[in-house]
């Protein structure tokens, strides 16, 4: 995808579309697959203990192999396109506490409590990786996001906690962002 021809405000706004439309899914799927939508709410629950062992941890080691990776491996390797550093170069800090706020949510909610506790762990993670379709073509990429995704489905078979899930993604995902928005943008500037 070439961001060149999308406004920040553009691709921001089709964050928040596809995020709308992941959660749009998830709640349909709930009352489909779901018996009573009110028994997801059994994967809730706050353990401090289990979300800092199981979610900060494994996210804080995830992040420093990426970050390992970014620094070490060619530019071309690691490129996206262009598109998270478009979305989180010029956001305020809380705008990006809010975006990583709402993918943690949404996306756990939708891959680990509806889809994962339907059809598996395998499946799930697959399915997970497949929806980052622009990672398909750069395979130190797609095979990142494979493996992070198979991490965050352990967490969740080890401790049927979705926050233990949205915490490790959240945090995955804060970090970086933070890094593209404050770090990476000094060494660009």
């Amino acid at each position: 995808m070439n961001t060149s021809k999308y406004s920040d405000r553009e691709l921001v706004w089709s964050l928040y579309g596809t995020q709308g439309l992941l959660f749009l899914l998830t709640v349909g799927l709930l009352f489909f697959l779901h018996d009573q939508p009110a028994e997801l709410g059994e994967y809730f629950q706050f353990d401090f203990r289990e979300l800092f062992l199981f979610g900060m941890l494994p996210a804080l080691v995830v992040v420093a192999v990426d970050l390992l990776l970014t620094i070490k491996l060619p530019s071309h390797l690691y490129d996206d396109g262009g598109i998270n550093r478009q979305i989180f170069r010029s956001r305020s800090f809380w705008h990006i506490v809010f975006l990583c706020l709402l993918i943690s949510f949404v996306e756990e909610l939708l891959f680990r409590g509806v889809v994962q506790a339907h059809i598996g762990l395998v499946g799930a993670s697959i399915i997970f990786a497949l929806i980052h379709v622009r990672y398909l073509t750069k395979p130190v990429l797609f095979i990142s996001v494979v493996l992070m995704s198979f991490m965050i489905g352990l967490l969740f078979w080890w401790t049927d906690n979705l926050l233990v899930t949205m915490t490790a993604h959240f945090v995955i995902d804060f970090v970086l962002a933070l890094y593209i928005r404050y770090i990476e943008k000094e060494e660009h500037a």
